[in-house]
């Protein structure tokens, strides 16, 4: 059973909320969508390294923030609803220095007024790079 509030969401609807945003800028691509995942991937390269060349805890915080909230949006009714971020924490388990990485997250929680999302970040190689947790305060919009 799918999780989203519209049942026929596509990637195709997603990825036109990354435009002129900090994940354009740093590569950020969806590649997959499941009945209670999103995926998306982001390169290793001049914009995600740190001066020692390996990928930038920042950029895996901006990764796993960014597809957590994107999922978090896509759970609720925007007509009543918007999305903002609480609290976001990251473990770095290991380096990436080139290609891609990928990072999958899940909910752990979707409430009426909170959700919590797990996101897990690999390397090519499927190695776990960083695992992530963000918390999302749902609000009621104004009338």
């Amino acid at each position: 059973m799918s999780i989203w509030f519209n049942k026929e969401l596509t990637l195709d609807h997603i990825i036109p909320h990354g435009k002129g945003t900090m994940s354009e800028h740093l590569g950020i691509e969806w590649v997959e969508l499941g009945a209670d995942y999103l995926k998306a991937k982001m390169p290793v390269d001049h914009r995600t390294k740190q001066p020692y060349g390996l990928l930038h805890g920042g950029a895996s915080c901006a990764l796993a923030e960014t597809i957590a909230s994107v999922a978090s949006a896509m759970v609720i009714d925007h007509s009543k609803f918007y999305c903002l971020g609480l609290e976001i924490n990251a473990n770095h388990i290991r380096s990436a220095r080139e290609g891609y990485v990928t990072g999958v997250a899940s909910p752990l929680h979707l409430g009426s007024t909170t959700h919590v999302w797990d996101v897990k970040i690999m390397d090519e190689r499927e190695k776990l790079v960083c695992v992530s947790r963000l918390m999302i305060m749902v609000m009621p919009r104004k009338e």
